[in-house]
């Protein structure tokens, strides 16, 4: 394990995570860890690869990357939004921008996805009671 680079995506992951402590470093964030007996370098990839690596790269502010994030997994139906929508609200989008993201993929994804995406993106909120501001008409 190449130490520097996991350590730099333990610190990347720190930045999009409120729970992180010294036992758990990655706090609510999953990376994989419930698969170690199937496949123990998940975790390490995770961490080396999309965070040391990809989440690590400055074109994009973190905002930015949570949204790209969402939309990515939007589209594809994932159920890993939960994460991403709590690690978009850590890193300071404001609900109203998450909803707008899914929202607006509404076009390109198609009603199922946007719709599933809003049941857990409301799923969320209600865990950390969130409300949302409603400016559109």
């Amino acid at each position: 394990m190449d130490n520097e680079r996991y350590q730099k995506g333990i610190k990347k992951i720190q930045e999009f995570t409120v729970l992180h402590t010294e036992e758990n470093p990655t706090g609510e964030m999953e990376i994989g860890e419930g698969f170690k007996d199937l496949a123990p370098d998940l975790s390490k990839y995770v961490v080396e690869f999309a965070f040391g690596d990809i989440y690590a790269r400055t074109a994009l502010d973190n905002k930015q990357k949570v949204l790209t994030t969402i939309s990515s997994l939007v589209s594809q139906g994932m159920p890993q939004i939960a994460i991403h929508v709590n690690s978009g609200l850590n890193v300071g989008l404001t609900p109203e921008e998450i909803v707008g993201c899914i929202l607006h993929l509404l076009p390109y994804t198609g009603f199922p996805r946007v719709l599933n995406a809003l049941k857990v993106t409301q799923k969320v909120f209600n865990e950390r009671g969130i409300t949302v501001i409603h400016s559109d008409k």
